[in-house]
């Protein structure tokens, strides 16, 4: 069995925005499982940490949510990226590529003693 490793913190709206982007709207459940099989189930998503996340997303004008009915037929809230959104997605995709570039560099670089 794999260990599950929690979101970094400050990738997990980055998560959500690309979730909704691929799937369309989705409930929070949805979200959560969906990257838990994207990581291929080496993370865990905290429900307790999701939804302020989704909130905050929303606050901002990044996604939108409504009511609607999941299915097993029970309520739900449903979240869907805005066109904001959208533009944010592709900042913050731009940003973690730089970041994650810097960073390959910084761990490939050989040491002074070696």
């Amino acid at each position: 069995m794999k260990d599950k490793n929690d979101v970094w913190q400050g990738t997990l709206a980055l998560m959500v925005m690309k979730t909704l982007d691929m799937m369309g709207p989705q409930h929070g459940y949805g979200i959560a499982r969906r990257i838990e099989q994207i990581s291929d189930d080496l993370l865990s998503v905290n429900h307790g940490t999701l939804y302020p996340v989704l909130l905050k997303l929303e606050q901002e004008g990044s996604i939108a949510s409504e009511w609607g009915v999941s299915e097993n037929n029970r309520k739900a809230r449903f979240y869907r990226l805005t066109e904001d959104g959208r533009k944010e997605l592709t900042s913050e995709q731009n940003h973690w590529a730089t970041t994650t570039s810097i960073m390959a560099r910084f761990l490939s670089a050989p040491g002074e003693n070696q």
